[in-house]
């Protein structure tokens, strides 16, 4: 009865005295203020970081795709020039510079070089690159393909080749506007342009701006939806309160609690109403509890095997179950810990629904998981969209370390399966870094009496980590450190291919420690790369730079994309010119990693 009376007269009219008339403020006049507010305040603080959101997006995936499209396009003329060069540096040690026959066999060379290095197209449709030479004039002397100059074009183009800032440019050619990289050939008198169709340069950056638009728009179109459904909700406090009430008593619900909306009549009724249901519930908790605890003790049985069926498969329960807590005290062991961290998840997560994403993350995380345990491995833990694996605990097998490093090929191998699906229903790919290190942790079970989890912890779990980050880095899908390598080098017939590439020194460490490439095929190509390059870094480490660069540079010819020999066949030219101090010890300190 006091309730409903306590409802009654805080829903009631009130009367307000002003200028000698009497007006009634009903409940929907305060509702209609009430909502207003909302709306008014909460919009701007929802839409700004909304726009700024993507524009920061777009401006930061509009930079990395400009800049990648532009150092690709001068590495393309980079490698053009050098192919040049060398071709008349063949002429001059044969003694045949400045034979016509000669000359234009070496210019035929050059012409054919670029041919090959022009990016594939569809075969139904025109090729959008183009690759010429011009001369003083601004005649076209040799091309990939025809290209035509009117006149005011041959002016133009002829005015920016003699600029200094041999930078990328933009010029009418051809009709077409394009994007260029030039660079002059003296003994051919020639200026090479390597050119792209603007429209083609620029075409991921426009379709980023596009898509941010629409999704920036839809977010907020959203957000502005949820908000108007949000405020309606606010401005029913007295339909809540009761509905809120109702529930609790007829249902006996003691977790349930009446919201403390306005600082009025339904504020104070509903604040009394929580603190006697707080005393209730305090000695409900504490019987369930007491309950709970009594069953737990009849079936100890049960809930060691449940427990267990989480870390070991279910016949290795058996062999233990006669001594389960041993299983579980904590122990220093030699363990392969494994991590693996989806790349750009934040952009992935930004691209997709919250159901869609966790569907997709279902669908991951089931065959990643189903790989590792299969090869009798423990998933840790599930850190964001990272997971953490190890082998050897609680039971340990003689080939750890090797399964360890097959379940990160198969898990990259599974990806392939995964991301034909993902492209099937439109949604984004995911790709991964895998880092796996090998040494001695502490396991065993690890928390409060409340919560504990069996896992391991120390210094070698920590540089697996770093492994993993380490991944992007060195553009490897999976990194083993050089405890791992040992581990495994004496057995013949290794299963996969392994590619030293750095000494590093990850944050907060001093000493250095060998990372490896690892992959389950090559190519005949990439087979006789990884070897020229692990002989280059045999030569490395000796000192001997200079050979160490041949070798570099033949991996280059191999695989003239190779991110890890380029770096190194840069640091070893310029150890060659200024040789390291005599404690050098190749160590690279790695900042941020």
């Amino acid at each position: 009865m006091k309730i409903r009376i306590a409802l009654i007269r805080s829903a009631a009219r009130r009367d307000t005295a002003k200028d000698g008339k009497r007006f009634f403020f009903d409940g929907q006049i305060q509702i209609m203020k009430i909502r207003a507010k909302i709306i008014l305040t909460a919009l701007p603080l929802i839409i700004t970081p909304l726009l700024l959101a993507g524009l920061a997006s777009y401006f930061s995936a509009a930079n990395d795709i400009g800049r990648g499209a532009e150092r690709f396009l001068s590495y393309k003329s980079a490698v053009l020039q050098r192919y040049a060069e060398s071709q008349w540096a063949l002429l001059v040690e044969n003694n045949y510079a400045g034979r016509a026959d000669m000359d234009e066999a070496a210019q035929k060379a050059v012409e054919l070089y670029a041919q090959s290095i022009i990016t594939s197209e569809p075969a139904d449709m025109p090729a959008t690159e183009k690759i010429f030479a011009v001369d003083a004039t601004g005649a076209v002397v040799m091309g990939t393909s025809a290209v035509s100059l009117s006149g005011n074009e041959k002016e133009e183009l002829l005015r920016l080749l003699g600029e200094e800032n041999r930078g990328i440019m933009t010029a009418i050619i051809g009709g077409v506007e394009r994007v260029f990289k030039a660079f002059y050939f003296p003994p051919f008198r020639w200026h090479v342009v390597t050119s792209e169709e603007k429209a083609v340069f620029y075409h991921d950056i426009n379709s980023i701006k596009l898509q941010t638009a629409v999704i920036t728009a839809a977010s907020s179109v959203l957000a502005v939806a949820l908000l108007i459904l949000l405020s309606s909700m606010l401005t029913s406090p007295l339909s809540k309160l009761t509905r809120a009430m109702n529930a609790i008593i007829t249902k006996g619900d003691m977790s349930g609690r009446v919201s403390v909306e306005y600082r009025d009549e339904t504020g104070n009724l509903a604040g009394t109403f929580n603190m006697m249901i707080t005393g209730l519930e305090h000695a409900y908790h504490e019987i369930k509890r007491h309950a709970f605890e009594a069953v737990l003790a009849q079936k100890k049985e049960q809930r060691i095997r449940q427990i267990f069926q989480k870390y070991v498969p279910k016949d290795l329960i058996d062999k233990f179950f006669a001594s389960p807590e041993s299983m579980l005290a904590g122990d220093n062991r030699d363990l392969p810990i494994l991590f693996s961290d989806i790349r750009g998840f934040t952009t992935i997560s930004e691209s997709m629904r919250p159901d869609e994403l966790v569907h997709s993350l279902n669908r991951y995380f089931s065959g990643q998981v189903d790989i590792i345990m299969n090869r009798n491995g423990i998933v840790d833990k599930y850190i964001g969209d990272a997971i953490m694996a190890f082998w050897g605990a609680p039971v340990k097998h003689e080939d750890d370390i090797m399964q360890s490093v097959l379940s990160g090929l198969d898990m990259i191998d599974a990806l392939n399966g995964f991301n034909a699906k993902q492209r099937e229903i439109g949604k984004p790919e995911f790709h991964v870094g895998i880092g796996i290190n090998y040494g001695t942790v502490t396991v065993g079970n690890i928390g409060s009496e409340r919560k504990m989890d069996y896992t391991v912890i120390g210094d070698t779990v920590n540089l697996a980590s770093r492994l993993e980050g380490l991944t992007k880095v060195y553009h490897a899908d999976m990194l083993v450190s050089e405890s791992v390598y040992n581990a495994l080098r004496e057995q013949s017939g290794l299963p996969f291919h392994v590619r030293l590439l750095d000494t590093v020194a990850v944050k907060g460490k001093t000493k250095g420690v060998k990372i490896f490439a690892v992959k389950r095929n090559l190519t005949e190509k990439e087979a006789r790369a990884w070897n020229s390059h692990n002989q280059g870094m045999k030569l490395y480490y000796s000192r001997s730079f200079a050979e160490a660069a041949a070798r570099f540079r033949q991996t280059l010819a191999l695989l003239p994309k190779d991110f890890n020999a380029t770096a190194l066949l840069e640091r070893a030219e310029d150890y060659a010119q200024n040789p390291p101090p005599p404690d050098w010890d190749g160590v690279e300190v790695m900042k941020s990693k």
